[in-house]
């Protein structure tokens, strides 16, 4: 992959130089490689991907806790299927279905109807899991995803009848996904960011990790710090903050260094 330094707002004052990283696959290069080195998808076709805090689930870490079994308990009777997206028909009652979803859901036309026909008509989506009532026949979500043999799965957009809310859907098809990629020998299930403490419910699952902006952590103790500074007013970079530094790598940089997915050498 090549790296890009996309330059943000500077505060000069405090000598923080920010800059938004993205990656940019080289050719043969396989998404999963730049998934794997912290970043994600900053448009639908994978041509280029922004590095950030986000979540994904260890698979060979995972097995089902006392509350992954009481979600899925609570979807007893509903059907999972993957479907690879040439075989899924998008019609005009689950186009109209997904707009309704996602109106209620992100608000009134922040997906508009040509974004929800992109989103159906590009690379980032390679397979949906479609999830149906058996007793009455209804279909009643769907989830959208990027997969890659038993490399990665990415759990993208996710879309249900909010009928079912008191039966936790959501968590439900979530908690189906890890379960089910987890029995296919996929090597991590990939969940999207977390920026906030409402995201938490991420992390519910046996082998989640989050990328913390040099490497893969399992400490969500460690996310749990970077949420709670997320609020307060700052004034220096992560790193320079002595009070990570103690907690969580001993004060240590050459840890934190010997940690790092990156590495440049020269020409």
């Amino acid at each position: 992959m090549k790296l890009l330094f996309s330059e943000q707002n500077s505060d000069y004052a405090h000598y923080q130089f920010p800059y938004a990283i993205w990656a940019v696959p080289e050719t043969g290069e396989k998404p999963s490689a730049i998934f794997n080195a912290g970043f994600l998808p900053s448009t639908r076709q994978l041509d280029r991907f922004y590095l950030c805090r986000h979540i994904r689930v260890d698979l060979e870490k995972f097995e089902l806790s006392s509350e992954n079994r009481r979600i899925l308990r609570k979807g007893e009777g509903v059907n999972v299927e993957l479907v690879p997206r040439e075989k899924f028909d998008y019609t005009p009652a689950r186009r109209e279905f997904f707009k309704i979803y996602a109106d209620v859901k992100f608000g009134k036309d922040t997906m508009t109807y040509e974004r929800l026909d992109s989103l159906f008509s590009t690379p980032i989506i390679s397979h949906l899991l479609v999830f149906t009532d058996t007793k009455t026949g209804a279909e009643i979500g769907v989830a959208t995803l990027y997969v890659e043999a038993a490399t990665l799965a990415y759990y993208y957009y996710a879309f249900y009848d909010l009928n079912y809310y008191a039966r936790n859907l959501g968590m439900f098809m979530m908690t189906s996904a890890a379960e089910l990629f987890a029995g296919r020998g996929c090597a991590h299930l990939y969940l999207g960011t977390c920026y906030s403490e409402r995201a938490l419910y991420k992390t519910q699952f046996a082998g989640a990790e989050f990328f913390n902006g040099f490497c893969w952590s399992k400490n969500l103790e460690e996310l749990k710090f970077l949420l709670r500074r997320d609020k307060e007013t700052r004034n220096q970079h992560l790193l320079e903050n002595e009070e990570y530094r103690k907690q969580f790598y001993a004060g240590d940089l050459e840890k934190i260094t010997a940690a790092s997915e990156f590495g440049v050498k020269a020409k």
